[in-house]
């Protein structure tokens, strides 16, 4: 059995509704300046190079499939893509507890922003546990990098989920007002 193709005029008109997507707000760098500088500097911190950057982009895109933020997760899958990640790593972020395709430090990266984000009715959020399994895999420097990523995200997540900028278009370009 075969699928239905969209015909010329769905097509014409999905494209319109995506041109006529507006953010709720404008961009907030024209009403404060020094959000650019906040976002490059977080951005130069967490790309220090004490992890990969797709271990950052990884745990960025988890936080925002975590919260549900459209933005952020195009956003991250598409920097993932951009840096050579496959679409089978990619896509198995969702559910990359059974996924073969991870290193183990990947692993519990991206448990520790699945941690820090999922309240725990039984107990601390980010266990003895979980931390010493991350510092076997992190010195120092990588653990505040990795949590400097997290940070990072949190930073950008109200943003995304209450301005609403324009998932799939470049920073500055995702802005309607």
């Amino acid at each position: 059995m075969s699928m239905p193709t969209p015909s010329a005029e769905s097509a014409a008109s999905s494209t319109r509704e995506h041109d006529n997507l507006r953010s709720r707000l404008p961009d907030p760098v024209s009403l404060f300046p020094e959000v650019a500088q906040i976002a490059g500097t977080l951005t130069k911190a967490v790309l220090n190079g004490a992890i990969p950057h797709t271990t950052v982009h990884l745990v960025q895109l988890r936080a925002g499939q975590i919260v549900g933020s459209t933005y952020h997760t195009v956003r991250q899958a598409g920097l993932l893509r951009k840096a050579g990640e496959t679409e089978e790593r990619i896509t198995a972020v969702a559910s990359w507890q059974d996924a073969t395709s991870f290193s183990d430090a990947e692993r519990v990266a991206l448990e520790l922003v699945e941690a820090v984000l999922t309240p725990n009715p039984f107990g601390e959020r980010v266990s003895d546990e979980l931390y010493a399994r991350a510092s076997a895999h992190y010195d120092d420097k990588a653990l505040w990098t990795l949590t400097l990523a997290i940070s990072q995200i949190f930073f950008f997540i109200p943003v995304a989920l209450i301005a609403r900028p324009i998932a799939g278009k470049a920073p500055g370009k995702n802005y309607t007002k």
